[in-house]
C-alpha cells in the first residue's frame, strides 16, 4: 500500500496480527459460559467435549478462511470472501448483519462486561436504570408473538442509561478514539493488552490445575467423568446445542481479515495468525475448563454465584482476594478483547461504502492518521446506542446462528473459486482440500439444523436479521446515496 493521504498503511506485523486474533477471541465468556453449559449437559465429561468440538470447528474454519485471506488481502476480510467468492449481495448480507448485530452487539455486551467487574473494585457502578425511558419486548418474543405463539414468559427489555452502561460506552468512545489515532498504536495496545491476559488466564489454568487442585472436586469430576452413561447419538443435540455459549467465546477469530489491507505481508502473516491465534485459544479453553473441574465441585461449577465460574475459581486458589484478583483480569481481558473487534470492525463498513453500499464518507482515510475515522466513529454511534437500549445481550443469543451461517457460507466460496478460478494466485492452499473444509462444512451445518431445532428462540430472530438485508441491498442499489470509491492501490 503506498501510504498516501488517501491509503491505509500496513502497521500491523505478525506478532500484532496473532494477538489481533487472539485477543479478539478471548473476553470474558471462558470465565462465564462454562457455568450455563455445565447445566445443559449434565456431566464433566461433555463439558470438555462441548469446548473440544468447539475448538476443532474453529482452527477448521481459520484454516479454511487463511486460504481466500491470502488471495483477497484487502480491508474487509470475509466480506470481500462472500463477495468475490458467492455475490455481492451475500457480501452485503454479511456486513449488513455484523454491523446491526454481530460486532455491534459484541462491543457493547463486552463494554458493559467491562463495567460488571468494575463493579467488583467500585461498587457504585450500578446496573440499575436510574433513566427509564420504557420497556419493549425482545425481537424473539416479538416475532414469535406475530406468529401467533406468545411466549409463555416474555422477556421485556428496559432502554434507560445505568453507570453500567454509560461506563461500557465510555469504554467503547475511548477505545474508538484511540484507534482514530493511527493502527500501529491500535495495533501495539493490541499486543500489550493480549500478553496480560493470555498470562492471567495461563497463570489460573497453571494454578488450578496444580497447587489449586481439590482433592474432593477432582475425585468427583474426574471419577465421573462421563456421569456413568456411554455416549450415544442421543447426546449430539445436547451437545449442539450447550455449543452456544462456546461457539460465541471462540468467535471473531475471523476479525485479524477485515484489517488485512493493514497487515504486512499479508499473503503469509495472515494463514499463520488465524491458525496459531485460533489454535492457542481452543488449547487454552479446554485447559481452562479442566482447571476448573480441578479446584470446584460439580454443583459448585454448575451454580457459581451470576455464573461467574472463573471468580469461584479463584476465590478457592487465593481466598478472599481471588474476587478482587479475577475482576482485574477480565478487566484487562474485556478491555483487550474490546479493542481487537473494535480495530477490526470497521474495516468492513470501509470496504462497503469502496463497493457503493455503504455511505460514501465510511469509506475516506483520514489523512492524517491513516485510518478509517468515519467507519470507526459510525461504528461507536450504533454501539453506543445498543448499550443505551440494553439490548445487547438479547442480540447476542440471535446472531450465533447469523454467524455460524455465514462461516458455513465461506466455505462455498472457496469452493466456488477453486472450480472458476483454478489459475487464480493461492500463496497458501487450505490443508486436506477437498475433504477438510467439506466436513467442516458439515460440522457447521449440523450446528445450525440442531440449533433451528433445539433452540427457535435464538435462531429464527438472527435468521431474520440476514433476510431483511436483502430488501435493504436492492433499495440501496437502486436509491443509495453512495457510489463506489475506488480502491486505493496496494
Amino acid at each position: 500500500m503506498t501510504g498516501t493521504s488517501t491509503s491505509l498503511v500496513r502497521g500491523i506485523n505478525l506478532t500484532a496480527a496473532v494477538a489481533l486474533v487472539v485477543g479478539s477471541m478471548i473476553g470474558s465468556g471462558i470465565f462465564i459460559v462454562p457455568a450455563d453449559i455445565a447445566r445443559q449437559v449434565g456431566t464433566p465429561g461433555l463439558l470438555v467435549v462441548v469446548w473440544a468440538v468447539t475448538a476443532i470447528i474453529t482452527v477448521m474454519g481459520a484454516l479454511t478462511q487463511g486460504e481466500l485471506a491470502a488471495m483477497y488481502p484487502k480491508a474487509g476480510g470475509q466480506y470481500v470472501f462472500l463477495r468475490e467468492g458467492l455475490s455481492p449481495l451475500w457480501g452485503f448480507l454479511y456486513g449488513w448483519t455484523l454491523l446491526l448485530v454481530i460486532q455491534t452487539g459484541t462491543i457493547a455486551a463486552v463494554g458493559v462486561a467491562f463495567a460488571k467487574f468494575l463493579a467488583v473494585l467500585w461498587p457504585a457502578v450500578s446496573p440499575t436504570v436510574f433513566l427509564s425511558l420504557g420497556h419493549v419486548p425482545s425481537l424473539g418474543d416479538a416475532l414469535f408473538t406475530l406468529l401467533g405463539k406468545p411466549p409463555a414468559a416474555p422477556q421485556m427489555i428496559e432502554i434507560g442509561v445505568s453507570w453500567q452502561r454509560i461506563v461500557g460506552i465510555g469504554t467503547v468512545v475511548l477505545l474508538t478514539w484511540v484507534n482514530v489515532q493511527g493502527v500501529r498504536m491500535g495495533a501495539w495496545i493490541q499486543t500489550v493488552l493480549t500478553a496480560a491476559k493470555v498470562v492471567a488466564l495461563g497463570g489460573l489454568i497453571l494454578l488450578g490445575l496444580t497447587i489449586g487442585r481439590q482433592a474432593a472436586a477432582v475425585t468427583q469430576n474426574f471419577g465421573g467423568f462421563w456421569g456413568g452413561q456411554g455416549f450415544s447419538l442421543a447426546l449430539v443435540p445436547v451437545i449442539g446445542a450447550a455449543m452456544v455459549g462456546s461457539l460465541f467465546s471462540s468467535d471473531a477469530w475471523n476479525n485479524v481479515t477485515f484489517a488485512a489491507a493493514e497487515v504486512q505481508n499479508p499473503r503469509r502473516n495472515l494463514p499463520i495468525a488465524l491458525a496459531s491465534g485460533t489454535l492457542l485459544v481452543g488449547l487454552l479453553y479446554v485447559l481452562a475448563n479442566l482447571s476448573y473441574l480441578s479446584v470446584l465441585p460439580w454443583a459448585d461449577l454448575q451454580h457459581a454465584a451470576e455464573d461467574r465460574v472463573g471468580t469461584a475459581a479463584a476465590q478457592v486458589i487465593f481466598g478472599d482476594a481471588g474476587r478482587t484478583v479475577m475482576a482485574i483480569a477480565i478487566l484487562i481481558s474485556t478491555f483487550g478483547c474490546n479493542n481487537g473487534l473494535i480495530l477490526s470492525g470497521a474495516r468492513v463498513s470501509y470496504a462497503m461504502a469502496h463497493d457503493g453500499l455503504f455511505f460514501q464518507t465510511a469509506g475516506k482515510v483520514d489523512p492524517r492518521h491513516h485510518t478509517p475515522k468515519v467507519a470507526l466513529w459510525v461504528q461507536a454511534l450504533w454501539t453506543s446506542l445498543l448499550a443505551l437500549s440494553g439490548s445487547y445481550s438479547q442480540l447476542l443469543d440471535y446472531v450465533i446462528f447469523a454467524a455460524v451461517l455465514f462461516y458455513f457460507l465461506t466455505v462455498i466460496a472457496l469452493f466456488r473459486l477453486r472450480y472458476l478460478r483454478p489459475a487464480a494466485e493461492r500463496p497458501y492452499r487450505v490443508f486436506g482440500y477437498p475433504w477438510m473444509p467439506a466436513l467442516y462444512m458439515v460440522l457447521t451445518g449440523a450446528v445450525m439444523v440442531i440449533l433451528l431445532v433445539e433452540k427457535p428462540l435464538y435462531t429464527w430472530p438472527g435468521l431474520l436479521i440476514v433476510v431483511v438485508g436483502i430488501p435493504v441491498y436492492f433499495v440501496w442499489k437502486r436509491f443509495g446515496v453512495a457510489s463506489a470509491i475506488e480502491e486505493a492501490p496496494e
